[in-house]
């Protein structure tokens, strides 16, 4: 089945014409060959029952992973897919974009996804960091800057790929790739006063992923404890502990560093008056705190205790003053003087929302989580009925996505066409197990 973009917005002619003349949208191409069995799998995905209104635009979405998977290339072993054709032309791999479609795509083509996990564990280097963002050079070397990590979220994937396609001798590479990088993240991001940071807190890294977010404005005297570094270095921690328990190996090492790391969080990145987490250098310094949303990540990993998630749920992800906007989440609170319309400091990604979701999900909140999806997700298909593609993120306000800025330099605007930070199938899948009437496991 060939979907043309025409069959997508037939519904507004005129629209559509006007934002193709305009060069906004991408040229909508047909899957390449290797392309063609994930397209066709995520195209049974996207019939599964659900609400109608998604319908168009997860069939979409399955056009454009089709499109955006490549023969081998370097010291990749098997065909990768790239973060989507609307992203510098194609063909960049990774980031965390690259954990968002395995969980996209893990369901419907669990090979696929297992492939692209071990295409980004080939590139570790031997002080165990794993590249984050690769291009390719035009004789197709792949290039990537060796001292500039990441967001460590590939696990969460892995253990996607080990729920669907148990495999214990992958688990125990996956295994030696966690302690290995945990190794990189102690000697090279380990805070004097306990805990991780990532680069952007003394420079313009963005390691994090969060380019030019709010929490940098003001940057602190030297390396401090983070809040989104710190809660992913827990994460490693507690995957390296469930694994090596998982394959028979003793876990005591790992879960001792869980522990005492959870504590550290849930002391000193806690502020009890406002119920959120923070950096540590502003935690207790009411004068320099905003709503920045990484403040979310002790929850989703399992770091919060059962009470501080609950007021994190409750008073800041579903509040329509701050984080559960009309197209939530607002990566800043509404509330606060920081917010813009400009990418990381108010506008809503679709993945983080999902990481929001899973947060609410592990923490017993069913009811939150399923929220947050189905907003999301309505508000990203009534956009996409309006502009015919999918954008990199969305105006929380449900505004012009073309008055939505992106950077001071380089492209100004959202890019479309944007397969990694939209996680859609797998937030359609979450919200249905998150239903009342899913079968509990």
């Amino acid at each position: 089945m060939f979907i043309t973009r025409r069959n997508f917005l037939c519904a507004t002619p005129a629209l559509a014409v006007a934002h193709l003349i305009a060069g906004q949208l991408t040229a909508f191409g047909a899957p390449t060959p290797e392309g063609t069995p994930l397209r066709d799998a995520l195209l049974r995905e996207a019939a599964r029952p659900s609400k109608p209104a998604w319908n168009a635009m997860l069939v979409y979405l399955a056009e454009l992973h089709g499109q955006s998977v490549h023969p081998p290339l370097d010291y990749f072993r098997f065909p990768f897919e790239d973060i989507g054709p609307g992203y510098q032309g194609g063909k960049v791999f990774g980031h965390f974009d690259l954990t968002h479609e395995r969980l996209d795509t893990v369901r419907a083509l669990p090979e696929h996804a297992c492939q692209q996990l071990r295409n980004e564990l080939a590139g570790r280097q031997s002080d165990g960091f794993i590249p984050g963002v690769v291009t390719f050079d035009k004789a197709g070397k792949a290039t990537w800057k060796p001292n500039k990590g990441f967001p460590p979220l590939w696990v969460v994937s892995a253990d996607a790929c080990m729920e669907v396609v148990p495999d214990r001798a992958f688990l125990g590479e996956c295994l030696q790739a966690a302690v290995k990088q945990i190794g990189w993240f102690e000697a090279n991001r380990s805070a004097p006063n306990g805990g991780f940071y990532y680069l952007d807190i003394l420079q313009k890294t963005w390691e994090s992923g969060m380019d030019e977010g709010i929490r940098y404005d003001e940057r602190p005297p030297g390396p401090d404890a983070c809040v989104d570094a710190t809660p992913h270095v827990f994460m490693l921690y507690d995957c390296a502990a469930r694994w090596s328990r998982a394959l028979g190996q003793r876990p005591d090492a790992w879960e001792d560093k869980r522990t005492k790391l959870q504590r550290f969080i849930q002391v000193e990145l806690w502020d009890n008056d406002t119920a959120f987490f923070y950096d540590r250098w502003v935690a207790h310094d009411p004068s320099r705190r905003h709503l920045a949303f990484e403040g979310m990540w002790p929850v989703v990993v399992g770091a919060a205790t059962p009470t501080q998630a609950q007021r994190v749920i409750d008073q800041h992800l579903l509040n329509p003053k701050e984080f559960f906007t009309p197209h939530p989440i607002a990566t800043v609170g509404r509330s606060d003087a920081k917010f813009e319309r400009r990418m990381w400091r108010g506008p809503a990604w679709n993945c983080m929302t999902y990481w929001a979701a899973r947060g609410c999900a592990r923490y017993k909140r069913s009811d939150a989580a399923r929220q947050l999806l189905e907003k999301a997700l309505d508000a990203t298909a009534t956009e996409f009925q309006r502009s015919g593609t999918l954008w990199e993120f969305y105006d929380a306000d449900l505004g012009d996505q073309s008055t939505l800025a992106r950077k001071p330099k380089g492209r100004r605007t959202p890019c479309t066409d944007y397969i990694g930070h939209n996680p859609l199938f797998a937030m359609v899948d979450l919200w249905r197990a998150c239903s009342p009437t899913a079968p509990k496991t």
